[in-house]
């Protein structure tokens, strides 16, 4: 699913931008990620209200289908952000050993 490869893609960002003294919002950018601005904006919430990022501020009314983030933003990937990390690189490498082991056995 192409969106869960871009979620996590900003959360590696947001976890690299915890050295940083600034934020650089080009790092996850609609265009660096290739996506629309509206596809952007949803994620970048969704991310925010289920506790992977805080810091974002948007408008979110009744009548309107896409909220609209206020600019410029700084993100910050929280610890349960980081433990979606964590557990999505740990689940990678159990498939990737898995698919490893299935490949070396014949008839398998």
């Amino acid at each position: 699913m192409e969106e869960l490869n871009i979620i996590y893609r900003i959360l590696k960002y947001l976890q690299k931008s915890l050295d940083c003294d600034e934020f650089n919002p080009e790092g996850i950018s609609p265009e660096r990620l290739h996506i629309s601005r509206s596809k952007w904006q949803k994620l970048l919430i969704m991310l925010q209200d289920e506790g992977y990022i805080k810091g974002l501020v948007y408008d979110r009314t009744f009548d309107e289908y896409s909220p609209q983030i206020e600019e410029p933003i700084s993100p910050v990937i929280t610890l349960e952000g980081l433990e979606y990390l964590s557990e999505n690189s740990t689940m990678k490498k159990i498939a990737r050993i898995a698919k490893g082991i299935k490949d070396s056995i014949p008839g398998a």
